[in-house]
């Protein structure tokens, strides 16, 4: 018996590495599957990244804009979010802005990452009146203008992150956004349970988040999204996530990168005690994103969220570390700090692999026009190489010739 289960484990790990698409029975079995060790699934995994990707490792040098960390959700999981009326609440004017904007240019940055909490306005009448004296409605407002300004007055394309956005507010980003992101987090219903990690967090419903997600493929944007692994979620639920946005994406076309994220416990969240998931085993949940979503998927893992395991996470077939800034924190994380861009080629090297710098948009999509706006598709193209990647990229590492391990 042991012998043909062995048999049946390694038939779908050499479907998965050269390809084929697991069903989502058989992705589970390998994910839960006592018999089926890390190293097993990261050779494969790696495989398939190799096939798809090549031997590049990417990464997007940017500035951190947090244009307001006042939120109508109350994650259990978040350090970010503010009341009004609590220390550190901020809204960020344009000229900050487009201060930070500057002094990230100087430094090399390409992307101008805007993240903000979910519709303030629909909770807070504070945050109605400041947007009020200043001529908008509604954050998104905001948002698109301050997009607009980046890209009238600096040469950082943006990336905006601003929660669920509707039909209309996504065709309005679209004109001056290279991309737009939000994550999925999960499927899972029972997050919203009474204590659970969304229960206070109306915005956070998988459908609302997948009904974005979908219609930014209707209307050709290349997007972000990913899950965050730790806050409650089953490993069903992890693959029904990965599944989830692998069906949008086969059938649109415009899931540019995909973000598995762990989740951190910190002192001052309700979830304060709540156990991270391990790196064996966060690291296990990379690698099956990547035999579930195919060679040719952008994968991150975010590298200032587990510093002591990077090698560990390139083994599992990630291509591409996210924004790193060389200016401004993670918001979100403002205790993890980013890591060395030279620490990062040097394990690339050590691997074989190459870092990249590339743009807030993936190559791929670079030499694609239906998934612009005019005047961000003439930028993209005014700036990118035949390769797609950033014309005036900083060569950070050659690979070692060394075999891959």
């Amino acid at each position: 018996m042991q012998q043909l289960v062995a048999g049946k484990t390694d038939s779908l790990l050499d479907r998965a590495a050269n390809g084929e698409w697991l069903s989502r029975e058989e992705a589970l079995d390998l994910y839960t599957s006592p018999e089926v060790e890390l190293e097993t699934l990261a050779g494969a995994a790696r495989q398939l990244r190799q096939q798809g990707m090549g031997s590049t490792i990417t990464y997007s040098p940017k500035v951190f804009l947090p244009l307001t960390n006042l939120c109508r959700d109350r994650c259990r999981y978040c350090t970010f979010r503010r009341d009004p009326d609590q220390p550190g609440a901020h809204w960020m004017e344009p000229e900050k802005v487009l201060s930070i904007a500057r002094a990230g240019e100087t430094l090399g940055c390409k992307e101008a990452l805007l993240s903000l909490g979910d519709r303030p306005e629909a909770v807070f009448p504070e945050a109605r009146e400041w947007l009020r004296r200043r001529g908008f409605r509604r954050t998104l407002d905001y948002v698109a203008w301050i997009s607009d300004l980046l890209l009238d007055e600096t040469s950082l394309f943006p990336h905006s992150n601003p929660g669920l956005m509707a039909r209309g507010d996504l065709l309005r980003l679209r004109e001056s956004n290279v991309s737009l992101g939000l994550m999925l987090e999960s499927t899972s219903a029972a997050l919203f349970a009474a204590g659970g990690a969304h229960d206070d967090a109306v915005d956070k419903r998988p459908q609302r988040r997948l009904r974005t997600i979908r219609e930014a493929g209707e209307l050709k944007i290349p997007f972000t999204t990913g899950i965050l692994v730790g806050i409650g979620e089953t490993a069903g639920d992890i693959i029904d996530s990965l599944f989830a946005i692998r069906e949008l994406h086969l059938h649109y076309g415009h899931i540019q990168e995909v973000i598995i994220q762990n989740f951190l416990p910190k002192p001052e969240i309700p979830m304060h005690d709540w156990p991270p998931p391990s790196p064996r085993s966060f690291a296990r949940t990379v690698a099956i994103a990547r035999l579930v979503l195919g060679g040719e998927m952008n994968l991150q893992a975010p590298p200032n969220l587990s510093p002591s395991h990077l090698e560990l996470l390139l083994d599992c077939g990630i291509n591409d570390w996210g924004g790193i800034s060389p200016l401004t924190l993670d918001f979100i994380n403002p205790e993890a700090p980013w890591p060395h861009v030279e620490e990062l080629a040097a394990l690339a090297r050590s691997k074989g692999l190459r870092l990249q710098e590339r743009l807030a948009v993936y190559p791929e999509y670079v030499g694609r026009p239906e998934f612009f706006s005019d005047r961000v598709g003439k930028l993209v193209r005014e700036r990118t190489d035949s390769a797609g990647y950033p014309k005036a990229s900083r060569k950070v590492s050659e690979p070692e010739q060394v075999a891959e391990r």
